[in-house]
Order: structure tokens, then C-alpha cells, then sequence
């Protein structure tokens, strides 16, 4: 997204926890993305972040009419997600235009020399059925094995941030109503040959992760293999640019990622450090 990003998530796996990324194929710094990928070690698995919403398609929008801001001359995608969830629940959205575009966006970073591991999708829009489906077939046909499970358990999260966060109480509703998904989404993925972590954590603290809630986290992670969803980065004038909501929460997370805390506490508990390779 930024060149911040870009030499954060970098640093996260060089100096801190941080073992797989994903490339955004259409994104602003995409080719500083490509040139960061010579300093993370082999074991860092990189794959597509691919964008349906909030962004620019890597097809000609006259190839993705279904995908873009409807009533609007714009060659952008919609930009919020109750728009695009209300658009793949009522079948407004084309399956072969979803399949082509995430196909390009795939292409676009093999043809770079990436072997991309799997892919996830901006702001979770994999976790619909409609929008699934041809998401699979098109990593299938481009020989992308694995795929992250965004649905995942909600963790006890401390009275103390849930009392400063009041917003938390919104997403923990959110995304129970979300899990009725849950287990269309590992059926799909199984049915076109794919593997996938057990879940996803760290989704609910999005924008708000500290040390402390990093902790209970880790400390309450059940048996499985589970996928800690992370944003860091640095919030310099590149960000200001940026649509986004997430800012200075991205540095608070870099430094919780890079600190002999996190490591400590993954080593506490017996977790093993993997990739989307190894799994």
C-alpha cells in the first residue's frame, strides 16, 4: 500500500514474528513491494492479496462492470464493504468477472517471479459464498495451493479495552453473525483441492492491538494452526494519501511484533512459527 508498509512488514520478519505477507497487486507501491521481497528470508511466504473493493481492477473495468461503484462513471471498485456484501448476497456480483479479475491479479505477481503460497482478500471479501467459489477456481487454475480461513474464534479480550473500545462490541457482533459462513467456507475450500489454517485471530483487534491484548491472544490460543492477522507499518506522509483507518495503530503494532515480549511468549507456550509453505 506504502512504502512504510512495505519496509515494516519487512522488519516485522527480519527483526520480529512476522513469517508470511501478501502482495496487492494493484496497489500504489506494488513495485517497492517487489524490491523489499530481496530482504525477507526464503521461509516468508508471499502470496495475493487480491482487491475487489476499495481499489482499481487489473482488468480493463469494462472487462468487470459487476465489481465496480454501481451508478457511477469510475473505473473503481466499491469502496465499502456493506456495500460489496450486499451486492455478493443478492447475486449482483458476476462470478466469471470475480474469477478473471482475481486470475489477473495473480498472474500480474507470478509473472514477477513470485511464487505466490496463497492467497486472502481485502478486508476479508472471501468470506461470502458467491464471491468464494470463484476465488478458488481461479488459485486452482493458477496453481495457488492454500488460502486464508478468516473466520476464526473470538478470544477473551480484556475488560479494561472493551470498556476504552466500545466500538469492539460492534465487531464481536459483526463477525458472530459472519461465522453462519464458517463452515460453507471450509467445505468450498476442501471440495477445489486447497488447504487452509484452522482460522484466523487478531481480525477482531484490528486497529487497537497492544502488547497486552497481543498476550491474551497467545495465551489463550487453543491446539490447531492459526493465522495471527497483522497490520504494520509506519504512519508517515505516504499514509496521509491513503484511504485507511488504520495509522498510528500500524507503528503500535510493528513494535509489538518486533518485541522480545512476543517472541517470549510464543516460545512460553510452545507455538511453532510457520509459513503458508509449510502448512
Amino acid at each position: 500500500m506504502t512504502r512504510g508498509i512495505n519496509r515494516a512488514i519487512a522488519e516485522a520478519s527480519s527483526k520480529g514474528v512476522v513469517t508470511s505477507t501478501t502482495l496487492m497487486a494493484t496497489a500504489h507501491a506494488y513495485g517497492d513491494a517487489l524490491n523489499t521481497i530481496s530482504s525477507l528470508s526464503p521461509k516468508v511466504s508471499i502470496g495475493c492479496h487480491v482487491i475487489l473493493l476499495d481499489g482499481n481492477p487489473a482488468l480493463p473495468a469494462a472487462n468487470v462492470p459487476s465489481l465496480l461503484q454501481p451508478k457511477a462513471n469510475t473505473r473503481e471498485f466499491r469502496v465499502q464493504l456493506n456495500d460489496f456484501a450486499r451486492a455478493a448476497v443478492s447475486g449482483n456480483l458476476d462470478a466469471d468477472e470475480i474469477e478473471a479479475e482475481a486470475s489477473a491479479q495473480i498472474q500480474r505477481i507470478q509473472d514477477s517471479g513470485v511464487k505466490v503460497s496463497h492467497f486472502d482478500c481485502h478486508k476479508h471479501a472471501h468470506m461470502f459464498p458467491a464471491v468464494l467459489k470463484p476465488l478458488l477456481q481461479a488459485a486452482r487454475n493458477r496453481g495457488v495451493t492454500a488460502v486464508r480461513n478468516p473466520f476464526g474464534k473470538l478470544f477473551p479480550l480484556p475488560f479494561g479495552r472493551l470498556v476504552r473500545n466500545p466500538s469492539l462490541w460492534k465487531r464481536v457482533a459483526e463477525l458472530g453473525v459472519l461465522r453462519s459462513f464458517a463452515a460453507r467456507f471450509k467445505h468450498e475450500v476442501h471440495r477445489h483441492g486447497l488447504h487452509t489454517p484452522d482460522g484466523s485471530i487478531g481480525v477482531l483487534d484490528t486497529g487497537t492491538l497492544d502488547l497486552e491484548s497481543f498476550l491474551v491472544i497467545i495465551d489463550t490460543l487453543p491446539e490447531g494452526t492459526w493465522e495471527f492477522v497483522c497490520h504494520p507499518g509506519y504512519n508517515d506522509a505516504e499514509l496521509d494519501h491513503v484511504r485507511t483507518r488504520l495509522r498510528q495503530s500500524r507503528e503500535t503494532e510493528l513494535a509489538v511484533l518486533t518485541s522480545p515480549e512476543a517472541r517470549s511468549a510464543l516460545e512460553r507456550r510452545g507455538i511453532s512459527l510457520i509459513s503458508y509453505f509449510d502448512l
